[in-house]
């Protein structure tokens, strides 16, 4: 038995109204045993137990539990003998027949504080006292009667702590208790009634504050106004300012960009108010008394918010915004860092930045914090990437446990030189892939060739424009059915494949060079229609893509990129399925990096297949064979007749893809993460594909500072195989750590508990619900949603995060501190001749 606050705790009841041998189901026992054995540092008592239980279950053979009827376990007579069983509970699970010791029965009834069992016999506590239904949570048992306490078919014992009993002298020296003085019994009840006055006032106390706090909004301002009194112009200054915070907000959740107008599209000496002011003026024709005030006697043509302020106030609601995001961030201790591809935003380039946290309600979260302005030098993006996070943003790196970089080749080695320099101080903010990236796009995007870099842009392109217009889809459609009339499953799947984001799957580049004919056709067909049935955007659109698919250049690419990235395939395609597979997935990569070396070490052969192949589809396309034209205009006039075609391929795509892929793999799945990967082991479905024989705690060794009691974690690891490996059979395993961490019984496992958390905001580890992956979604929206250059960084924010509460009392105390000069009476504007605004700043 296990203990729940340092108190043994027993049923209550009769078992039944004639004796009969009710036994505590085996399985429980042994996860019970070896916990108690490990650690309740008894060893005597652990023998003395060991020997009755082995004595007891060779008596009882073909014992069985009949809670409800429920059949856990069966015993032979010849069993394994049971380690360290605990003394006090061990005489419950005798037969009628079996006589009990005194002693037993007494630490049994001190254990279980039952003051009415006291003076009952041994007999009587053997016969009529042996269920101990305060083991089980109280939505498990079931009373059928007043005399019949018994457990639902999934009952399980709650685990209580083992050790907590040895600090309390309340629960070990019982005896001890009896037999205090008269004066040492009224000095211990004199310090109670001393602790219950003090509760009381401590009570009273809280109560008094709680009801102060909790008034009105009008009595709360009174009483503010009374600590702190406001003049009558403060007062009107910040309803003033949380009017302009208002119309802010409302404009980033919208998507309304600042600007209305671009400077050229007006007329020389016109004024016309931007979408800010134009939204204050139509708040003050609706009646908004504090800005009409403010205003009534200013002219229509003056700006009533200049830009700096504008830019001040954006500041301070993205600052408060991203404070809710980053306030749940740190209440949850660990996190994760992610970038997504470098932006343009208002001409310059940022690094969208996502955080990975476990919330509250135990749910894996990935939200957007914002933009990081990029810098060339990647040492002084480095620098600027870390102070912004821990200095700006107020989060402590030593609970990052992970990042992951999103890039196109240009910028992917900058990418990988900040992941170093934060591992460098952070050795547990382990480097990995994102989940929302497949592995073969991320080394495509990766490699370090311009040829690849163009061909990965054409694709994008070619598919944009197909998405855009559902009319080329169709005429897609049509064309795919002519070519595969006679595989009409493989035309069907084709065209299946078309409608959806196929960019970004593990197989895009066997996908592509099976659609390239259908797609050149297609495009040809539209771009030479003589028809008013496309539009010159369209048609245009169609020849520059045509002639971009029909580049020996771009075949040549997309054929070498689908058999040297064929090796990795399957290995991506696991990283992104069930944790499962992510966990077998790490045991292969060895296998993996052996097929890629072996292509290294035998290139020319490889190569001379790869290029035969994108010869015959060049052929099919009428495409000639050749080397590209900028490298014939940089040679010519020296140009070595034995540089063919196939050797300047190898050269310059073939051996780079190559090497690229398997020092990438090598980089970004270091020991660090394969050990991180490895305690997967610890989902319950995976224990079950092992056989539960795992050994969490090797891999686990990484993660021992973040542990609650990592001196415990191998007999509650141990608890936790146990309680699996033994369940009952309508009982399924949870499949992923989504499941697992929402297991009712899961705070009873606290460093079990406590890896899985670790272990689920890796960037590797997908999200499994959608709802808590929308900061992602989102970006892509605005991004897709707005131009570049009405893009903002501080919009942008509010328009993700919409669904985050604003504080306006917030946002308008945090402005008067930054600004007090501001928040002073402001002169009034004065326009010049030709309209033009002036402001006295």
């Amino acid at each position: 038995m296990k203990e729940a606050g340092g108190k043994m705790v027993r049923g209550e009841g009769v078992a039944h109204a004639r004796p009969r041998r009710v036994y505590l189901g085996v399985v429980v026992l042994s996860a019970i045993v070896d916990a108690v054995g490990s650690g309740a540092g008894r060893p005597a008592m652990a023998r003395r137990a060991a020997f009755l239980a082995e004595k007891r279950l060779r008596l009882g053979a073909g014992l069985r539990c009949e809670l409800k009827g429920h059949k856990i376990h069966t015993l032979k007579p010849h069993s394994q003998p049971l380690r360290g069983v605990f003394a006090p509970c061990g005489n419950s699970w005798g037969s009628g027949a079996t006589t009990c010791s005194k002693t037993p029965c007494q630490r049994w009834v001190e254990n279980c504080r039952r003051a009415d069992l006291e003076d009952k016999t041994p007999d009587q506590l053997n016969k009529h006292y042996r269920l101990c239904a305060k083991h089980f949570e109280t939505s498990m048992i079931c009373r059928s009667s007043p005399y019949r306490t018994v457990l639902r078919d999934n009952a399980v014992p709650t685990i209580f702590d083992l050790t907590s009993h040895l600090n309390n002298p309340h629960s070990r020296h019982r005896k001890r208790i009896k037999e205090l003085s008269e004066d040492e019994i009224r000095t211990l009840k004199q310090q109670k009634i001393d602790e219950a006055f003090e509760r009381q006032q401590a009570t009273q106390e809280l109560n008094e504050s709680n009801e102060q706090n909790t008034v009105s909004e009008e009595g709360g301002e009174e009483q503010e106004e009374e600590a702190v009194p406001l003049t009558l112009e403060e007062r009107e200054n910040k309803d003033y300012l949380k009017s302009l915070f208002e119309i802010l907000i409302l404009m980033g959740k919208q998507n309304i960009p600042l600007d209305g107008h671009g400077v050229d599209e007006l007329p020389e000496g016109i004024f016309t108010s931007d979408n800010f002011q134009a939204l204050l003026e139509y708040r003050i024709n609706s009646g908004d008394e504090v800005l009409r005030k403010r205003f009534e006697m200013t002219a229509v043509n003056l700006e009533y918010c200049s830009k700096t302020q504008q830019k001040q106030m954006l500041e301070i609601c993205e600052s408060c915004v991203r404070e809710e995001t980053l306030r749940e961030v740190r209440d949850s201790h660990f996190f994760s860092i992610v970038t997504d591809e470098v932006v343009d935003i208002a001409g310059e380039e940022h690094l969208p930045v996502l955080v990975r946290f476990v919330d509250d309600s135990h749910n894996l979260r990935e939200e957007f914090i914002g933009f990081l302005p990029y810098e060339a030098d990647p040492e002084i993006l480095a620098v600027k990437f870390h102070t912004t996070i821990t200095e700006k943003w107020g989060l402590n790196m030593e609970y990052c446990r992970g990042q992951a970089y999103i890039v196109s080749s240009g910028f992917a080695s900058k990418m990988k030189v900040v992941a170093t320099r934060l591992l460098e101080k952070y050795p547990q903010a382990v480097y990995t892939l994102c989940s929302s990236c497949a592995l073969n796009i991320w080394l495509a995007k990766s490699v370090p060739v311009v040829g690849v870099s163009i061909a990965l842009g054409t694709i994008e392109e070619v598919c944009c424009l197909f998405n855009q217009f559902p009319q080329l889809l169709v005429e897609l459609d049509n064309t795919i059915s002519v070519l595969f009339q006679n595989n009409e499953v493989k035309g069907n799947e084709l065209k299946e494949i078309c409608r959806s984001q196929w960019t970004g799957r593990h197989d895009t580049f066997e996908v592509l060079v099976d659609l390239i004919q259908a797609l050149v056709l297609c495009l040809d067909a539209v771009c030479s229609d003589s028809s008013v049935r496309w539009n010159n955007f369209i048609a245009g659109r169609a020849f520059v893509l045509s002639s971009a698919l029909t580049d020996f250049d771009f075949i040549v690419t997309i054929v070498i990129l689908k058999n040297a990235l064929s090796f990795t395939r399957a290995f991506g395609k696991n990283l992104q399925g069930q944790t499962s597979d992510v966990f077998f997935a790490a045991g292969s990569l060895t296998a993996v990096l052996h097929s890629l070396n072996e292509v290294m070490e035998n290139i020319e052969v490889y190569h001379e297949f790869w290029f035969e192949e994108a010869t015959n589809l060049a052929t099919k396309l009428d495409v000639q064979v050749k080397l590209p034209g900028k490298f014939r205009r940089a040679q010519q006039g020296s140009l070595d007749s034995e540089i063919t075609s196939e050797n300047y391929y190898k050269e310059i795509l073939s051996v780079p893809t190559i090497e690229h892929i398997i020092q990438e793999l090598k980089d970004i799945f270091s020991e660090q993460h394969l050990k991180a990967l490895k305690c997967l082991s610890l989902v319950p479905s995976v224990m079950g594909q092992l056989k539960f024989n795992t050994s969490e705690e090797h891999h686990a060794d990484m993660y021992k500072n973040d542990l609650p009691n990592p001196d415990t974690l191998s007999a509650e690891l141990h608890c936790w195989r146990i309680k699996w490996k033994h369940r009952g059979k309508d009982i399924e395993l949870p499949a992923t750590i989504y499941e697992a961490l929402h297991l009712p019984d899961i705070k009873f496992f606290p460093n079990v508990y406590a890896l899985l958390k670790v272990l689920c905001i890796l960037p590797v580890m997908k999200v499994e619900n959608e709802k808590y992956e929308m900061g992602r979604k989102r970006l892509k929206a605005y991004l897709k949603n707005t131009l570049t250059e009405q893009r903002s960084s501080n919009l942008a924010l509010l328009n993700i995060n919409f669904d985050i509460k604003h504080d306006l009392d917030l946002m308008v105390d945090t402005y008067i501190k930054l600004y007090p000069e501001k928040v002073e009476f402001q002169e009034d504007f004065i326009p010049s001749n030709n309209s033009e605004v002036t402001e006295d700043a």
